[in-house]
């Protein structure tokens, strides 16, 4: 039986999680900041550094893929997917915004496995800077409650 009522500290427990981050490098200046808010707030979910596999790939388009081998390696309890994408003068933007946040989803449901989505979709770089560090601790806190509520579930 679940416990509705088990606390936020038990939910956010990372000690035993092993996470795997894909970072996207279009908009390195971005991502790199979502990578370290979110690396900071797993170590301080107790998730141990050696548990964290953290790779990069071009862009948001290509997160999907690698995310994709990560789950097939059957080695991680929840995944974390960061980019930036920024709107620009043409229809691309729609394109990957759209594309890959419907993969990532499908991922999760296809491998039943909680990842954590913190590919941004902005129109601005000022925007993006804005949501950087607390989207990328949003990230690690997702990632953590998801896979201990997914393994209550089991």
């Amino acid at each position: 039986m679940l416990d509705a009522d088990k606390g936020a500290a038990e939910k956010l427990d990372g000690k035993k999680l092993v996470i795997g981050i894909v970072q996207a490098r279009f908009n390195e200046g971005i991502t790199n900041t979502l990578a370290q808010a979110c690396r900071q707030e797993l170590a301080a979910l107790g998730v141990e550094e050696a548990n964290i596999t953290h790779i990069k790939v071009p862009g948001a388009l290509e997160v999907p893929c690698a995310l994709q081998a990560l789950a097939e390696s059957d080695q991680f309890d929840a995944l974390i997917a960061l980019g930036c994408i920024i709107r620009g003068e043409t229809y691309h933007f729609e394109l990957v915004a759209n594309e890959s946040g419907a993969a990532v989803t499908r991922l999760a449901l296809d491998y039943q496995l909680p990842i954590a989505n913190a590919i941004l979709t902005v129109e601005n770089l000022a925007q993006a800077e804005a949501r950087q560090t607390e989207k990328g601790r949003d990230a690690a806190r997702v990632a953590v409650e998801m896979a201990n509520l997914l393994t209550e579930l089991a």
